[in-house]
């Protein structure tokens, strides 16, 4: 015999946000490795619920309070043990130094995941009996990278750095939400440079030395064609431009020589020294100087990349003032409080999440939803009971900090502290998603570590060709650099990672968060989108358009016994109920309804008066105990559904009391919306919903779509996205709450009006901030565009190595070949940088 157990998995792993952690492994092997259990898996979330362990045990050999006890105490261990560590860090703005990094960070004992990203963000997971986060910090100081203090915060001595590491990251301890990371410190000249903290020049180190080596090059060039000077002149000339274009590359180099790896700085050195050995000095200098141009304005890309992400950070003011004991005063945003009372000024940016209690104004919500209007904002009723279900707040009253105040002074009562707001939220995703690597980067990661060891192996041939063939051994050599030089894959290295960052941070600046690189590109690609219907086509505000008695019943008693069971209920139907049935009835009085019980998909059960009242679709009642569903009652319904009603049927007992239809009228921007999706090369358009079907095609056929799948249940919804997934890559747009698990099924996952949900934020793959459809073609034009930029990166780039490698074993110098080599770099930098301007020419 075998018994279930479920628990919350944030109650056993408090610290862990993702399913997908590795603590999450080791807590579901450890349990499964204890005699008794069965089984042990994780249970995805669901709607507004949090994944779950679920735990077979054999009842036998465990008790119920053991197992409970066993799986909190193995998360307590997990959670004491390993820790997380999300850090900024300068020094790190390559892709390919990123991957070494990572690559040595691995071989560190204790460390067990580790990731970084050309955008400066390492992510760690680490075992704290093996290694403690100061040897972590000591460790990527011996690379050259620099962990950003916080702001304020800057650790000024060992224990001072343990105590910032605390703040820095997540680490499974007790500084939950101190993960706020310093998107401020890596401007320019405040120490952002590429592994060199404390080079002369700070942050532009790099360029100018590649200034330097240029004209170094020039200047030994001119000397020795112009003039007649000493020889040791343009000599000297050039071993500087060797020195100063080289320095970083052979850093780099040395750094992937340590762990056995060959990458293209490697290659630059080998074909540099290679042109010096012919007595090449020019064409070796001009190698290292465009190389070294070439690299310092990768790093410029993705730092200006980087820096409009971390320009969110900067949208939510430093200080607010508040109101506390009667008294006015100025404080940190870090110091306010839920429940605090703060008083934003006219033309102000909003300190915190909240809502407003005195005062009107319109707010500019551009920097979080990206909402090209002001939205009207008014005090609550009650702001006690709002502050209870600060989830719940409606739009007219939230306030997200980030955004801008109009012309009238407000108060704002804070529901959430500036760790947990949701520019906050945004801003750590984004921060996540930039170490994502998308499809196309991991394919061209694995294309590079076959490639470049077979260019050196064609090398190696290449310098015994006059073996074969009747040439001096320096011809040979000659052509062996010159084909080193074209095969080096410079542009392809940063074709992709260039154009991702780009892409996510454009697309967080529009109000539009993309979680990484793959569903940038998914969605790109894909042609095929599924819509959920209430709420995201439709305004998902319901509303009472007919009330249809049964014989030998009144309308008040239908709605007086409607109303009393609905008001139990929090479906966006139920409130349509509750609310539209009170303004038709007035002043009667409504009974109480108790033991109200959710019959998914069909409808609700609940006690009135001692009866049991059942409301729901025709198709409860044929599936329930009671008396058939009357024949008028049941053509009734059917006229309704076939204008487009959404109807509920009432019966108290085994007495029929009538029928209530309600009409959730099309987003006005709906059909312009799916126009432009056509446009952008949409071709295939579905709307999913849990209605009747003569509902679903009377909605489809007013927002101009041509399917329409209706009498879906959620695990229908499931099976429909897996069905369409089967047949190409399709997105889902929904919620992100109800439609959970319909969109972890999808290709894409699309939430509307992410900004005032977390679950939104947390279970979609993309997320329009605004409750506004017309966001999306905005989300899926970006999207196309990168992959069209990514797509054209990889064409130039390859097709570059492709022309010059022929040529250059034919008889192509190594002058034209770095030419070409370095200028296609150059082309595929600035072309990925396009990605920043891009606008919605449809929608501004």
């Amino acid at each position: 015999m075998t018994e279930k157990l479920r628990l919350e998995l944030p109650l056993l792993l408090p610290e862990v946000e993702d399913t997908a952690d590795g603590c999450v492994a080791r807590l579901v092997a450890n349990l499964s490795a204890r005699e008794g259990v069965r089984d042990a898996h994780i249970v995805a979330a669901e709607g507004d619920a949090p994944a779950k362990l679920c735990v077979h045990y054999d009842p036998d050999f465990l008790s119920l309070p053991r197992i409970r006890e066993l799986a909190q105490s193995e998360g307590a261990k997990i959670t004491e043990r390993f820790g997380h560590l999300r850090w900024n860090v300068d020094g790190l703005s390559n892709q390919r130094r990123a991957r070494t990094i990572a690559e040595r960070l691995l071989r560190a004992p204790g460390i067990v995941e580790a990731d970084a990203s050309a955008s400066g963000v390492v992510r760690l997971d680490f075992d704290r009996e093996a290694i403690s986060e100061s040897d972590i910090r000591q460790l990527l100081g011996e690379m050259g990278l620099g962990v950003r203090a916080e702001p304020g915060r800057a650790p000024s001595s060992p224990a001072a750095a343990d105590v910032a590491d605390a703040h820095a990251g997540h680490d499974h301890g007790d500084e939950k939400g101190h993960e706020r990371h310093d998107h401020g410190a890596g401007k320019e000249g405040e120490g952002h440079d590429h592994a060199h903290g404390g080079m002369i020049f700070g942050a532009n180190t790099e360029i100018i030395f590649a200034i330097m080596c240029g004209a170094s090059a020039a200047a030994g060039f001119a000397v020795e064609k112009l003039s007649d000077g000493p020889a040791w002149i343009p000599m000297a000339c050039y071993i500087l431009a060797y020195g100063l274009g080289g320095y970083f590359t052979l850093r780099e180099a040395i750094d992937n020589l340590r762990m056995k790896r060959f990458e293209i700085d490697t290659l630059m050195l080998v074909a540099a020294a290679g042109a010096a050995a012919l007595g090449a000095w020019a064409e070796g200098a001009l190698l290292l100087f465009l190389f070294s141009m070439g690299h310092s304005l990768e790093h410029y890309a993705m730092g200006r990349a980087k820096r409009a992400i971390e320009a969110l950070a900067e949208l939510a003011p430093q200080t607010a003032l508040v109101r506390r004991d009667g008294q006015t005063r100025e404080i940190a945003v870090e110091e306010l409080a839920v429940g605090d009372i703060a008083i934003v000024k006219p033309n102000e940016r909003m300190p915190a999440d909240g809502f407003v209690v005195v005062g009107t104004s319109s707010v500019n919500q551009a920097p979080v939803t990206g909402e090209s209007m002001p939205v009207d904002k008014r005090p609550v009723d009650d702001p006690a009971g709002t502050a209870a279900q600060p989830d719940k707040v409606a739009a007219a009253h939230r306030i997200f900090a980030g955004t801008i105040n109009g012309a009238g002074a407000i108060e704002v009562q804070v529901t959430r502290l500036s760790k947990d707001t949701t520019l906050a939220k945004v801003v750590q995703m984004v921060g996540e998603a930039e170490a994502q690597k998308s499809p196309t980067q991991r394919f061209t990661d694995r294309f590079e570590r076959i490639f470049v060891p077979s260019v050196l192996v064609l090398v190696v041939l290449l310098l015994f060709a006059w073996v074969v063939i009747d040439e001096p051994f320096r011809d040979s050599f000659y052509r062996a650099m010159a084909v080193l030089v074209a095969a080096s894959p410079c542009a392809l290295a940063i074709a992709t990672p260039s154009a991702v960052l780009s892409g996510i941070a454009r697309a967080a600046r529009g109000g539009v968060l993309v979680k990484g690189g793959g569903p940038l590109e998914n969605l790109g690609t894909l042609r095929a989108i599924a819509f959920d219907k209430t709420g995201t086509l439709t305004e998902g505000r319901p509303q009472i358009t007919d009330v249809i008695p049964a014989d030998g019943a009144t309308e008040a008693d239908l709605l007086r016994i409607a109303i009393a069971v609905e008001s139990l209920s929090d479906h966006p139907l139920a409130a349509a109920v509750a609310s539209g049935g009170r303004a038709r009835l007035g002043e009667v009085a409504i009974p109480a309804a108790t033991d109200l019980r959710s019959i998914t998909g069909r409808g609700v059960q609940a006690m009135v008066e001692g009866e049991a009242v059942h409301i729901g679709s025709p198709k409860l009642f044929g599936e329930v105990d009671g008396a058939p569903l009357p024949e008028g009652l049941r053509d009734a319904g059917v006229k309704l559904e076939e204008t487009g009603r959404t109807t509920m049927i009432v019966r108290r007992g085994e007495r029929y009391l009538g029928v209530i239809g309600l009409m959730d009228t099309p987003r006005g921007a709906a059909v312009a919306t799916l126009a432009r999706l056509r446009k952008l090369g949409i071709t295939r358009m579905i709307m999913i919903s849990g209605d009747n079907q003569r509902v679903a095609d009377a909605i489809a056929r007013q927002v101009g779509l041509d399917e329409a799948w209706g009498d879906l249940m959620p695990e229908d919804k499931v099976e429909a996205i897996k069905k369409l997934k089967a047949q190409d890559k399709v997105a889902m747009v929904g919620d992100g709450v109800n439609d959970a698990p319909a969109m972890a099924n999808a290709t894409v996952g699309i939430a509307m009006g992410a900004a005032g949900s977390d679950v939104a934020l947390e279970t979609a793959d993309v997320a329009l901030m605004a409750d506004d459809l017309a966001h999306l073609p905005f989300a899926v034009g970006l999207s196309r565009q990168t992959s069209r930029i990514i797509r054209q990166n990889l064409y130039m780039s390859l097709g570059v190595v492709a022309v010059l490698l022929p040529a250059t074993i034919l008889g192509l110098g190594i002058g034209p070949a770095v030419l070409a080599h370095e200028g296609s770099t150059l082309v595929v930098v600035f072309n990925a940088l396009r990605l920043l301007a891009f606008k919605d020419r449809d929608h501004v």
